[in-house]
Parts: structure tokens; sequence; C-alpha cells
């Protein structure tokens, strides 16, 4: 579990592969660290993303431009000071993302349209999958439509679910820029506090513009984090990264595709037909968010003596550590349940999709265990998630999930699998993953009873509305007698 959110807190750490450590985090996006919290290496005008200057935004935009950059340079910063949205400036967010995708991977993959021919091929792998998982799991298909996306429609299409994740925590931390200041003389320095939230609102706009970019050109579908960031029931692939994630593993094309959309059916699926499930997990960031704690000292001092002719000094000010997890058993609660469920969500469809897709492609093993070992090596999905809200899935415990949930099905059949998501307090715990076994042999609630009595609840209702009509019928009866 990180403890820098954001890249804040902590300076940053030699890697231990020297040298080659700090290359490889360049090239995956990964080094925007605390060094570089906000990631304004990507300004227009700067060198390119990560280019020249990266390390202070405004002298990047102004330290060598030529006369031709320059309008375009005081637009940029126009922008920053005078927007007046919520505490991200998504309108930036996009922006970036759209640039850093145009620029390509490390790799020199460009992004390009999606022709027909790939989005028949996504439609066609994904009614398959649908066909198959009928059999390795009671949930419906959970999929109306199948969709091939570009990296440019990827971004378009997750953005609100990136800020929907991401604006409680910087909420959290825009709220202490004008908390810090005395009742009494926060009139006086209303434009100061306004010029310091649209910084903060620009540079987490910058900072999640930029990972979301970097996060289009490694994703192969729309849940590859565990959480639904497309919109719901909308199975979608990407055939540009499906090509890049298969390219040597020396596995058919078509099996890799079929694979993916396994995967991304299976979570259509939990997601569809567990309601409470999106809730749970976003609301988990949430109770994340509330914990934040900033350092009021450290930014009293940066308000005091805050220039508004030097505002990078903000931007130096945030790389000294001002915002940290705060240490609470409220916060911890919220980061293990989170945690939890995203590992739950990601072991119920590893089993599943293993189950459908072992004794019909050869290449499964091996496909599941590139899957595994690209998670456990801390992928993209994970750095980019853990930049953003704090937060590292650990490997291991993915791997406990889906061994829980496979002996359930061993155990308890298919149905008695997929019924546990019925309730949040049905689910495996974390010590439920430290003692599968122990969790499997519980003697497990009767689900037939539980449904009888809800089914007699149900038809109560109905009971005394006929009582109340027979009653009816007596009274109108007797009134027609009386006549």
């Amino acid at each position: 579990m990180s403890d820098t959110p954001f890249g804040f807190g902590l300076p940053p750490e030699e890697p231990e592969d020297g040298d080659e450590g700090k290359k490889k985090d360049q090239q995956s996006g990964g080094g925007q660290g605390p060094a570089n919290p906000f990631g304004f290496g990507g300004m227009p005008g700067a060198g390119g993303f990560g280019g020249p200057g990266a390390d202070n935004p405004l002298a990047a935009m102004f330290g060598s431009l030529n006369p031709t950059d320059l309008g375009a340079a005081f637009q940029q910063l126009g922008q920053m000071l005078s927007y007046e949205g919520g505490p991200v400036n998504w309108d930036m967010a996009k922006q970036i993302a759209r640039q850093t995708v145009a620029q390509g991977t490390a790799d020199g993959s460009k992004d390009a349209s999606v022709g027909p021919s790939e989005r028949k091929a996504v439609e066609e792998a994904v009614r398959l999958a649908d066909l198959w998982l009928d059999d390795a799991t009671s949930l419906p298909s959970g999929s109306a439509s199948a969709v091939a996306w570009s990296r440019a429609e990827w971004v378009e299409a997750t953005l609100p679910a990136w800020r929907e994740l991401v604006d409680p925590v910087a909420e959290r931390v825009g709220a202490a820029m004008g908390d810090v200041l005395p009742e009494e003389m926060q009139a006086m320095a209303g434009p100061l506090i306004g010029m310091m939230r649209s910084m903060g609102g620009a540079m987490f706009g910058t900072q999640i513009g930029q990972a979301v970019g970097v996060l289009a050109g490694e994703v192969v579908g729309s849940t590859d984090i565990g959480l639904p960031l497309g919109p719901a029931r909308k199975a979608a692939l990407l055939p540009a990264n499906v090509e890049a994630f298969g390219k040597d593993l020396g596995v058919p094309q078509d099996e890799v595709r079929l694979y993916l959309a396994l995967r991304e059916a299976a979570h259509q699926r939990l997601f569809a037909h567990v309601p409470w499930l999106r809730s749970h997990l976003f609301g988990a960031v949430d109770g994340y968010a509330r914990g934040i704690k900033v350092d009021t000292a450290k930014l009293e001092d940066v308000v005091g003596q805050f220039d508004p002719q030097n505002p990078e000094q903000l931007q130096d000010a945030l790389q000294q550590g001002m915002f940290q997890p705060e240490d609470t058993p409220e916060q911890k609660a919220a980061l293990a349940r989170l945690e939890t469920a995203l590992a739950l969500v990601e072991g119920w469809v590893d089993a599943v999709v293993h189950a459908a897709a072992k004794p019909r492609l050869s290449s499964a093993d091996a496909l599941r265990e590139t899957l595994r070992r690209r998670r456990a090596t801390g992928g993209p999905a994970e750095q980019t998630f853990a930049t953003l809200i704090g937060l590292e899935l650990r490997p291991r415990r993915l791997r406990d999930a889906s061994r829980l949930w496979a002996s359930l099905t061993d155990a308890r059949g298919v149905d008695g699998r997929d019924a546990l998501w019925h309730h949040p307090d049905m689910l495996p715990t974390a010590t439920d993953l430290d003692d599968p076994d122990g969790f499997v042999h519980r003697e497990q609630m009767d689900f037939s009873e539980l449904d009888k009595m809800l089914g007699e609840a149900a038809g109560k209702p109905d009971l005394k509305k006929d009582v109340q009509k027979d009653a009816e019928k007596d009274d109108k009866a007797e009134g027609d007698d009386t006549e």
C-alpha cells in the first residue's frame, strides 16, 4: 500500500537496479514520482512530455521558448489561472491525455483509428466469450454491446470514471488551500486563494492527464484495474494494445484476443449483476480521501510567502511533501476494504475465465500466467492506480483470492460460489484469504431457505391487498342489501 498518493511525501529513492531502473521508470511513465509529483513535463512548449524543464513547469514554459511559442505559453498559463471549476482541471487533463496518446508509446507505437475488420473481430470474440462463460458462471451476460476502441477513444470513455475516483482526493487537498488563513483574512486574500486553487486544479489535471494518457498505451480493455472504467454493459477491447500484448508470446492472435475478451466479458457480468459492487469500491476510495492529511503549517508558510509573479514556488512546495495519508483506523479500514474487494473481483474473474478457457484453448495456462506476472511485476494499471489514489494491489492477494474461488467451486458448485455476491457481508474477508480452506468448509447458509423467507415476505403485501379487497366486497354487498 503506497504511503504517498499522487507522488507526495517522501523524497525519491534510488532504484535497486541503478541507472537501468531510472531509464525503465522514464519509459514506463513511472518517472512522475516524488521528484515531479504533477508531471508538468508535458506542458506545451516544454520540449514534449518529460522533456527539458520537466521538473519546473513554468520555467519550462518560458525558459526556452522561441517567439512563435510565446503566445501558446501565455494562453496555457491563462487557462491554468482562470480555471474556476472543481478540484481538478479536467479540461486540461483531457487535453494532456490526448496529447500523450498522440505522441505514441515508448516503443514507437502510434494510435490509429479502428477499422471495420478489427471491430468485427472484437465483436465476434466477445460474443464467443459470453457463450463460453455461460458454463463457468451462473451470472448471465452483462454485455449489451461490444466495442473496439482506439487509445484516444479509451481516454474519452474512461475520463468520467477517473473523475469519480480522483475528485474526492483532490477535493480534500484543494479545500485545505483555503483553510490555512484566518477567516478574517480570507476575504482580503480571496484572489490569492483563488489563484492557488486554480494552480492546484491545473497541477492535478496535468498529473492525471499524463497518467491516463500513458495508461491508454498499455490497457487492453475497460476493466484492467478491476474497476468499471467504461460505460455500463459495454465490453471493450483496444485492438492495437491487444496485438502488442500478444506480440512475443508465440500464441495465435485470435487466441490472445479471445482470452482477453473472456476477461472483459467476465468483469462485465460481475458489475452488471452485482448492483452494490461499484458503489462499494468507489465508496472505499472516497473513504480513503477523507483521511488525507495536509501539513497546514507548511501550507501556511507557502501562503504567507507566495509571490504571484513566481507561481512555480507552489510547485516547489508541493514537491517537499505537503500531503500525507493520515494513519488512522478509519483510513486503514477503507484501504483494506478496497484492496480486499478488488482482490476478490480479480480472483473471481481469474478463476471463472480459467474454467471457461482451459478446456478450449491450448494457450490458456500460458496466457493466464502472463497476465498474473504482468500484475505481479507492478503493471502499468497498478502503477497508475497507486499514483492516483495511493493504493497498490498485492499480487499475493489476487492469487489467494483465485484459489479461494476455485475451491468454492469444487465445494459448493458454480451457483453456491456466485451466490456469495448477493451481499457484501457474505463475501470472504482479508482473514479468509489467509485461511481459504476454513472459509470454504465453514457451515454455509441454506440459500433455499433464505429465498423462501424472502419470497414469503414479498408475498405478504399481496395477501393484505386480497384481504382488503374481500372486505371492500363485503361492505359493498352489505350496502346493497340495506338498500
